[in-house]
Parts: structure tokens; C-alpha cells; sequence
């Protein structure tokens, strides 16, 4: 599985949530979705965020970092 990151330090992040496989995570939306794509658009959705600064929690899996991998300009990612 490639995911591209934009730094260094997310990599490390990337690496450690992929370790810790039942880990939680909370996604907010921190940027609005205006002037995005529709696929993007649809990504946000499909991850349950409606506006910004909704905030949702899911299951770190694959399908769910690849969401987040491409709208990762839009959002902010914690571990629970």
C-alpha cells in the first residue's frame, strides 16, 4: 500500500498508526471543502464530515488513511 505524505514527520506518523492497527482516530475538518473537486468533495462525505470543524472518529484502517490521504490538505488527523 503507497500512501504519499507530504513530510518527513508524517511518515513517522504514518508508520506508527499502521503499528497500532485497532488504533481510534479523530478526523476534523479544518478547511472548507469550497473550490475542492467533486471526488474530494465526496471523500469528505464519505468520511462523515458535513462542515468545518466536524469533527468524527474511525478505526485506523487502510481504506480510511487512504481518505484521509487525499483530502489531508483539508483535514486534521489525532489518535484516540
Amino acid at each position: 500500500m503507497h500512501i504519499w505524505l507530504q513530510n518527513r514527520e508524517e511518515l513517522h506518523w504514518k508508520k506508527y498508526l499502521m503499528d497500532n492497527a485497532m488504533a481510534k482516530l479523530r478526523i476534523t475538518q479544518i478547511k472548507s471543502s469550497i473550490g475542492s473537486d467533486k471526488r474530494q468533495k465526496a471523500t469528505l462525505e464519505a468520511l462523515g464530515l458535513k462542515k468545518m470543524f466536524h469533527t468524527v472518529e474511525h478505526e485506523n484502517r487502510p481504506n480510511i488513511l487512504g481518505m484521509i490521504n487525499k483530502v489531508r490538505h483539508l483535514v486534521k488527523i489525532e489518535e484516540i
